[in-house]
C-alpha cells in the first residue's frame, strides 16, 4: 500500500458507501472525507420504484451505520482543481487530499411536466400522487426504471400508458426475443404500449407525441434514462465524455491519484476486448467502489484492472428479468432453454461464437449458467 494521508470521496451513494468501507478495511488509516449531495444516510435505490410506491420505506443499505461523522451531508462539489488537489464545494469549502474516489452518479434525463424517479424523496412524492387518486399514469420510457413504476401502477390499479421510442420495451438492452416477450407481458397486465414515437412535449394533462398525436393522463412519469454527474469537472483537465474516462483499473485517465466508480465511471472492459462502457447498474457500482478503492491505495503500478461481468435484474408484473453481460455487443441470439410461449425462457448472445450476453426471464439458474460461461469465453 501506498502512502497517502487524506482520500475525498465525492458522492455519496452505494460506490461512494462501498469506496470508504473497502478503505478502512484495507487498513487506511488517514481522513477520510465523503461528500454526499443530499441529506439522507446512504440507502438502497432498487426499492424506490417497486415496494417504496407500494408504502415500504425500508430502503436500508447495510453498512451505511458505519459512516459516523465521516461524511458531510446536502453538500455539492462544484469543481476540483488537480493541481492544487482540491474539491470545492456548493458552499465554498475547498478540501485537500492526495486520493480521491470521483463516485457522483448520475441525474435523470428530465422534461418539463414529467415526474422522474431517483431519489428517495422522488419516490415519496411520486406516491403521494398516486395516493391522491389519480387514475391515469403515462410512463415515458420503458426501460427497467419506467417498467418497474409500470408495474407497481398496474398493481394499483391504475391505468396506465407505456411511450417507447423503440419497437419493444427494453429492445437494446434484451435483444428482440426478450424485448417482444415483455412488451406482450406488458400488454396482458394490462398496459397500453405505444412504441416507435417519442414524447415532444407535456402540457398539463396532454401529452404530445413526435407523430402528431397527443394522449391524456392524470400524471406523467419519465424514466427517459440518466446523464452522468460531471459538470463540477468541467476545467479540471480531466477527460470526460459521458463519464468520466478511465484506465482499465478506473484511474481517471493520465491521474495516479483519482479513481471514479458506479454510474459516472466509464472505461474500456478487459473481458469484452477493450469495450468502451458505463454500467448504472447496482451490482456494477457495489463492485466497482470496493476495487476503485483498493486500487487507489496500491496505486496504479500495482492496481487490478476491473473486468467483472455486469449483470443485473428486475421485477415486471410478477416476472424476474434478468441480464448478463453485454447482449448488445452480439451479432447473433438464440434461445438457450425454455421458451417465450412458458414465459420462462433465456437467450444466450454471442460474438463470432463466444458467448458475450444472456438474458432470462423466470430461469435464474439458466442465468448463472450463462454468465459463468460469459467469464470462462464459452464458444455456444
Amino acid at each position: 500500500m501506498r502512502t497517502l494521508n487524506k482520500i475525498t470521496v465525492v458522492g455519496a451513494s452505494l460506490a461512494g458507501l462501498r469506496a470508504v468501507q473497502t478503505l478502512r478495511r484495507e487498513g487506511f488509516e488517514g481522513e477520510i472525507t465523503l461528500v454526499g449531495a443530499e441529506t439522507h444516510v446512504p440507502y438502497n435505490r432498487p426499492p424506490l420504484s417497486k415496494s417504496v410506491l407500494h408504502g415500504d420505506d425500508d430502503v436500508t443499505l447495510p453498512g451505511a451505520e458505519e459512516l459516523g461523522d465521516q461524511w458531510l451531508r446536502g453538500r455539492k462539489a462544484v469543481h476540483l482543481d488537480t493541481r492544487a488537489r482540491t474539491v470545492t464545494l456548493d458552499d465554498g469549502t475547498e478540501l485537500g487530499h492526495d486520493g480521491l474516489v470521483i463516485a457522483s452518479g448520475a441525474r435523470p434525463r428530465r422534461l418539463d411536466g414529467v415526474r422522474t424517479l431517483r431519489t428517495i424523496d422522488d419516490a415519496l412524492a411520486l406516491r403521494a400522487e398516486l395516493d391522491s387518486g389519480h387514475e391515469h399514469v403515462l410512463v415515458i420510457g420503458g426501460g427497467f426504471i419506467g417498467g418497474e413504476v409500470a408495474s407497481t401502477a398496474r398493481q394499483r390499479g391504475r391505468k396506465v400508458t407505456l411511450v417507447d421510442s423503440a419497437p419493444y420495451p427494453m429492445h437494446a438492452g434484451l435483444g428482440e426475443e426478450a424485448a417482444r416477450w415483455l412488451a406482450s407481458h406488458h400488454e396482458r397486465n394490462g398496459v397500453e404500449l405505444v412504441t416507435n414515437v417519442r414524447v415532444t412535449a407535456v402540457d398539463g394533462g396532454r401529452v404530445r407525441l413526435s407523430d402528431g398525436r397527443t394522449l391524456a393522463a392524470d400524471l406523467v412519469v419519465g424514466g427517459m434514462g440518466v446523464v452522468p454527474n460531471t459538470e463540477w469537472l468541467d476545467g479540471s483537465g480531466l477527460a470526460v465524455d459521458d463519464g468520466v474516462l478511465c484506465e482499465p483499473t478506473l484511474f481517471a485517465t493520465d491521474s495516479a491519484d483519482i479513481v471514479a466508480a458506479g454510474d459516472v465511471a466509464r472505461w474500456p472492459h478487459g473481458h469484452f476486448g477493450g469495450e468502451i462502457v458505463r454500467i448504472e447498474h447496482w451490482s456494477n457500482a457495489n463492485e466497482q467502489g470496493a476495487v476503485a478503492a483498493r486500487n487507489l491505495l496500491a496505486g496504479p503500478e500495482n492496481a487490478q484492472p476491473f473486468v467483472d461481468v455486469p449483470n443485473f435484474a428486475t421485477h415486471v408484473h410478477g416476472a424476474r428479468i434478468q441480464t448478463a453481460g453485454l447482449p448488445h455487443l452480439a451479432d447473433s441470439a438464440s434461445v438457450a432453454t425454455g421458451s417465450p410461449e412458458e414465459d420462462r425462457f433465456a437467450v444466450a448472445f454471442t460474438r463470432d461464437g463466444v458467448l458475450v450476453g444472456a438474458v432470462a426471464v423466470n430461469s435464474p439458474k439458466d442465468l448463472i449458467k450463462l454468465k459463468r460461461a460469459i467469464t470462462a469465453r464459452e464458444k455456444l
